[in-house]
């Protein structure tokens, strides 16, 4: 569902992706772990269509995101991890307007919408303007928002941001339904605990390069995620 060949970007000369490349499965929840400045945000910002690579491809459905970005982003539900929101606007109108953006009409998504509202405990909020939500309300709207559509691929950065135990229960609980009605799920973190909970594969990035991946349940190689990740990303006197 996404490949990534020889992946590059640059800012200048600092290489924040170096050469990645990667596939992950339709109904696969993929996790892509790094500590922060890894490279994790500018990889998905490419796959969203947010940013252009400087070297190599990234196709979803076999479809090019650079050579036909709107229809690569038709397939694609993003969530940033520094939404931004027009706040003026109620919760419903917010995702009229993101319906409106796919081209299509509020009543072919008010259905889902509703059902994603009631899931998340925001039906109430519906007609409330969004500066009126708390800060984890405006994090469960985002990914409603990004389903509205009911996309094929879900991209996240850092999908707890934000949210507390039970709102983080529900968005994994989505995940794994999304996943067995054959959504793909590619979701950027570096607390461990998520990737462990609701990963099917992960890879590990540091430096811009993928140093480690494979299922979870491997990956561990019978010790916990956590230690295995310290391990290949700090070198010796990093936390100092």
């Amino acid at each position: 569902m996404i490949e990534i060949r020889n992946l590059t970007k640059k800012y200048g000369d600092f290489t924040a992706v170096d050469d990645l490349s990667l596939s992950v499965e339709r109904g696969e929840i993929f996790g892509f772990l790094g500590p922060n400045g890894a490279g994790k945000t500018s990889t998905i910002r490419i796959i969203a269509g947010l940013s252009l690579p400087t070297a190599g491809t990234v196709h979803v459905r076999e479809i090019d995101v650079v050579a036909s970005p709107e229809k690569a982003k038709a397939l694609l539900g993003y969530v940033p991890d520094r939404p931004y929101l027009y706040e003026k606007l109620t919760g419903r109108e917010l995702l009229e307007f993101v319906a409106n953006l796919y081209h299509l009409e509020w009543s072919a998504c008010e259905a889902r919408a509703n059902e994603l509202l009631r899931y998340f405990d925001l039906a109430q909020w519906a007609g409330s303007r969004i500066e009126s939500y708390s800060h984890g309300m405006k994090q469960k709207l985002v990914i409603i928002s990004a389903l509205v559509h009911e996309p094929e691929v879900l991209i996240i950065d850092e999908p707890m941001v934000g949210l507390d135990a039970l709102a983080q229960r529900q968005v994994r609980q989505l995940m794994r339904d999304l996943a067995g009605q054959g959504k793909t799920i590619f979701l950027t973190t570096h607390t461990l605990s998520i990737a462990e909970a609701v990963c099917d594969r992960v890879a590990i990035i540091h430096h811009g390069r993928i140093i480690a991946t494979g299922p979870t349940a491997e990956l561990r190689q019978n010790r916990a995620l956590e230690d295995r990740f310290l391990e290949l990303t700090y070198e010796e006197g990093d936390a100092t």
